[in-house]
Formats: structure tokens, sequence, C-alpha cells
């Protein structure tokens, strides 16, 4: 079946979104300093921490995407309203810089779970499944720099990350339906959050490096969340707009018209 001209206008927009600069082009724009040249400053020790904080992140995000989301319809997503939270997260961290990571990034990160969630019940999605649930897990690794191979590069980096996670997605998937529970220490969960965290800390470690310069003070970690909150936002919005195309064409021909826009 042809995709009618609504719909590739839809899936226009998608690329758009999914293809757009990541969080530390918005924060350069914002804060008129290139964040790559920050991220060389952040204190020695400062990876260990990070790495640490991204991996607690993602295993409660994750509890909270098999257990409590609620599996309601909603046609609007509550995205300011989610992004005030995270607002106020983010200016607790800009206020006590690196030593607030390990508690502000797993708040941050499940207030931008239930966003997520919010934009994908809007797009169709039956939140209440496993396989729609690790969806959301998943873009927490989109729009940022990642290991893509040269093959996986020439499609597009968002199918080359929907590439990488497959196996560990759907393996998951498979876990969770079975047991009805994730554990962390599963291995099929490990590697879940291996994947996803690969790429979400490279974002993470972004936000970190704007966080710590001297003097940004709370109100800039508030901003800083916000860019932060509304790149997955922007994020959610492709991919389950993506997925609610594939679902009624087919992924094989949502894809080729995708790479042909």
């Amino acid at each position: 079946m042809a995709i009618n001209d609504s719909d590739l206008e839809r899936l226009r927009q998608a690329k758009n979104l999914l293809e757009n600069p990541g969080i530390a082009a918005r924060a350069t724009g914002a804060l008129g300093r290139p964040v790559e040249a920050l991220i060389d400053s952040l204190p020695q020790g400062a990876q260990e921490t990070l790495h640490h904080a991204v991996e607690v992140s993602l295993q409660k995000a994750l509890s909270v995407a098999v257990s409590s989301l609620d599996a309601s319809v909603k046609e609007v997503p509550d995205n300011w309203l989610h992004k005030i939270g995270v607002a106020v997260t983010g200016g607790i961290g800009g206020f006590f810089g690196l030593a607030a990571l390990a508690v502000e990034l797993p708040i941050s990160t499940t207030l931008m779970l239930r966003s997520i969630a919010d934009i994908a019940r809007s797009e169709g999605e039956s939140i209440g499944s496993p396989e729609s649930q690790l969806a959301c897990i998943s873009v927490f690794a989109m729009g940022g720099q990642g290991a893509e191979t040269a093959e996986a590069m020439a499609t597009s980096s968002y199918y080359a990350t929907r590439q990488i996670l497959a196996q560990s997605l759907n393996t998951a998937a498979q876990y969770i339906a079975e047991n009805g529970i994730a554990e962390a220490s599963a291995p099929a969960i490990v590697r879940l959050i291996a994947a996803v965290g690969s790429r979400f800390g490279v974002q993470v470690s972004e936000k970190l490096a704007v966080q710590a310069i001297p003097l940004i003070g709370a109100a800039g970690g508030a901003i800083i969340n916000t860019l932060f909150m509304d790149h997955f936002q922007d994020m959610a919005k492709g991919h389950f707009t993506v997925r609610s195309l594939e679902r009624k064409y087919g992924e094989a021909a949502v894809q080729q018209a995708y790479q042909a826009l």
C-alpha cells in the first residue's frame, strides 16, 4: 500500500526531528560555548561517576517502564508539565554540581520516561506491552553520537540506532513477557542497559559538562535540563510517529520512504 500524502508529511516531520542536532548543539546554541570543549574540563573521576549514574538511572527507568506506567490512552501529551519537572531537578543539579548527579539523574530520567510514554500513547502505542515499554527506553539512545558501522551510517543515524538495539530489545522483551518483571541482574536486561547506556551516557556527559561550568548555578542547570527534555521529546515524537506508520504500511515501506525524503 502506497503511503498517502498526509502520512508522508508526518514522516517528513518525524525525520526532521530525528535527524536534527542533539543536546550538545542545542546547549551550544543556548550558552554560546562549544560543549565538546567543556567535556575535557570535567574533573578527574567524573566519567566513573557518570557511568554509575547512567546505569542506575536506566535500571530505575526500566523498572518504572515494566511496572507502573499508565496504559490509558492520551491524545495530547503533557510536554510542558514534564519540562517543568526536569527544570526543577536541573536547578538542584546546577546548584550542587557533580555531587548531585547520582540523585538528580535518576529522577530526571524517570520524568523523561514519563514524557516519552505520554508521547508514545498519543501515537497509538499499546503502552502496557513489554515491546512498547522497551521502545520507550530505547529513545534514550537516540540522537547522540555512537559507534555505528559505516554500513549502518549509510542509511541514517535513526535507523542505525534501531539496528544496533534490535537484538537487545527483542531479547529483553521476551524475558519480561516470560518472567513478568525486569530483574536488573538478568543477562537480557544487563545487555539492554549496556546498549542504551553507552549512547545515553554520551549525552549525559554533555549535560554534565554544562552543569559543571563554574557559576552556572541553579538557573543554568534548569535551562540545560529543559533542553535535555526537549531533545528526548523530539526523539520520542519522531520515533513513535515512524512506528505508527510502520504499523499501517509495514516497516520496509516506511524505511524506504524515510530514506527517500
